[in-house]
């Protein structure tokens, strides 16, 4: 359950609408309904230097722990993964990936868990952290219907999603007006499910994610505080 937990604190990822990334930062607290468990996580994206953005999260949990980050060029609307590293520790196994995208070469190297990755790098693949980023900047773009082609261990998989409207989520920042919307999954593959609002007044910052596993066991990750630009997020 913990290490369920922490797969979906790594779905937070906050991003600026449009066609300008902006700066940003968040903190997140998690809750399960069947059990007194608790968690929190942080994520927050930069500008380098040299033109390219950083992605950053970490979560904490009780024993457990979890780092992600990823290095990206964002081009016209399109995100280029330069590269992408995770460890989980404190859950029995313990969990490391390091991924490097050549766009030159067209290939994609690294490890997963000690096995070898090199996989073909086509236009419009992600990592698991920009995917998240792709997704956001589509919800925010007012589409209803969304497709990823994602690095998923030493393979391609496709995660897809659609909107559902509008609700309100009461969070510790206040009451904010979002975009709800739902992973897509093959219900004889898996009984999973995963529902995310997108703050439509600040930059699509994910607010809130439900998740249901396979074993009915739920939680919810909530808003805590952040900022987008330097400005704190509120709501009404």
């Amino acid at each position: 359950m913990r290490r369920a937990l922490l797969l979906a604190f790594a779905l937070l990822a906050p991003l600026a609408q449009a066609a300008d990334l902006k700066p940003f930062s968040a903190s997140y607290t998690a809750d399960w309904k069947q059990l007194p468990m608790s968690g929190t996580a942080e994520r927050s994206l930069s500008a380098n230097a040299n033109g390219q953005w950083s992605l950053s999260f970490k979560a904490s949990m009780m024993i457990a722990s979890l780092s992600e980050s990823s290095e990206f060029k964002y081009d016209k609307g399109s995100f280029l993964p330069q590269s992408y590293s995770y460890e989980r520790g404190g859950l029995g196994k313990s969990k490391t990936v390091n991924l490097d995208f050549d766009w030159s070469a067209k290939k994609i190297t690294g490890s997963d868990r000690g096995d070898a990755v090199n996989l073909p790098l086509n236009n419009g693949v992600l990592d698991k952290s920009t995917y998240q980023l792709a997704l956001q900047h589509d919800v925010a773009a007012g589409k209803k219907s969304m497709s990823y082609q994602v690095v998923d261990g030493d393979d391609l998989d496709t995660y897809d999603f659609r909107a559902l409207g509008e609700e309100k989520v009461n969070t510790k920042a206040g009451s904010i007006d979002a975009i709800k919307v739902e992973r897509v999954r093959d219900p004889t593959q898996s009984k999973r499910t995963t529902v995310l609002w997108f703050a439509k007044n600040w930059d699509y910052l994910l607010v809130q994610l439900q998740q249901t596993e396979t074993d009915g066991k739920e939680y919810t990750i909530m808003l805590q505080d952040g900022t987008v630009d330097g400005k704190a997020v509120k709501g009404n």
